[in-house]
């Protein structure tokens, strides 16, 4: 085995416009959940265990879009996801439309350890949640707000608010317009947050969470040879398994991690937009995407570690 790894992200698709002192915030929280991670798996945290972790640290965080940092729907309520997966017996949880779940990264773990099923949605997932929910209004924040008011002005789908207006939209894109799904949008901004993590005894998990709207959470694999966690255009991601991808081209091509996160990010986006971040069963930890840049940080128990933004 080579040793613990792990990795960390906060969203792909970065606009190059994002003021510097969010961009050095970004880094201070990614590299608060590397250290949280670090810690825990010094303990000999379980892989499962990290990854759990630390994206409860990212949701209570409200920088990002997952937990408390959600987007707001035009009725003004959060609508989260979150999903995890246990490598070891590719074990999984899922949930997705909840509207009280303080950290929902928890509840797709209590979906994967406590329910019969893999996933849950909206009312179901509610009910199932009883023991932690909590009022919509934890969630409202003046920055998501912020965001909404903007988003409805503009009749845009997505604004990120802690983007001066100037930049959004129209000055932006009149070069080219960005796009989701092949439609244009005025700016992405997909920060959904995820964490993989493999532990001491090579067994590798993934979590991915996410406040929604277009930024859907569809990227969380987890095997006996790594544990991924994407972030982007949620219907790229979508057709192009892009998680599972990794993993089946390590099994079936013999490519290392790096390779195989290179690959299915060259060879299996098409048009879309997106990023991952991989840690394999020997202790390899990498990352890849294809936009401007994408909020990321990763640590090795050799002593290596990274956070950044851009290329």
């Amino acid at each position: 085995m080579g040793g613990w790894a792990i990795a960390v992200h906060g969203g792909a698709g970065v606009d190059p416009n994002l003021p510097p002192h969010r961009q050095e915030q970004a880094k201070q929280l990614l590299t608060r959940c590397l250290h949280l991670g670090i810690s825990a798996l010094n303990s000999n945290l379980p892989a499962i265990d990290v990854v759990e972790l630390v994206v409860r640290e990212l949701e209570t965080d409200p920088l990002f879009n997952s937990g408390r940092g959600s987007a707001l729907t035009e009725k003004g309520t959060v609508e989260m996801e979150a999903s995890i997966m246990d490598g070891t017996k590719r074990r999984c949880g899922a949930v997705s439309g909840v509207t009280t779940v303080k950290n929902p990264i928890s509840l797709a773990r209590l979906v994967m350890d406590k329910s019969p099923h893999s996933y849950l949605a909206f009312s179901g997932a509610e009910q199932f949640a009883r023991q932690q929910i909590v009022d919509n209004d934890y969630f409202i924040t003046p920055e998501n707000v912020g965001m909404l008011k903007l988003a409805k002005e503009a009749n845009a789908i997505l604004f990120d608010y802690r983007i001066p207006i100037e930049t959004c939209g129209a000055g932006a894109g009149k070069e080219k317009a960005l796009q989701m799904n092949g439609l244009p949008i005025s700016v992405y901004a997909p920060e959904t947050v995820g964490c993989v993590v493999v532990d001491s005894e090579g067994a590798c998990a993934a979590a991915t969470s996410t406040g929604g709207l277009m930024n859907k959470m569809t990227g969380t694999y987890a095997c006996e040879l790594c544990g991924v966690s994407c972030t982007g255009e949620g219907e790229a991601i979508i057709r192009a398994t892009l998680a599972r991808e990794v993993a089946a081209v390590m099994e079936y091509k013999g490519l290392r991690l790096q390779q195989a996160v290179d690959f299915v990010i060259k060879e299996r986006l098409d048009q879309g937009m997106a990023g991952l971040i991989a840690v394999s069963n020997t202790g390899e930890v990498a990352y890849g995407f294809n936009c401007n840049g994408m909020f990321r940080g990763c640590a090795t128990q050799d002593g290596f570690m990274e956070v950044g933004i851009w290329e």
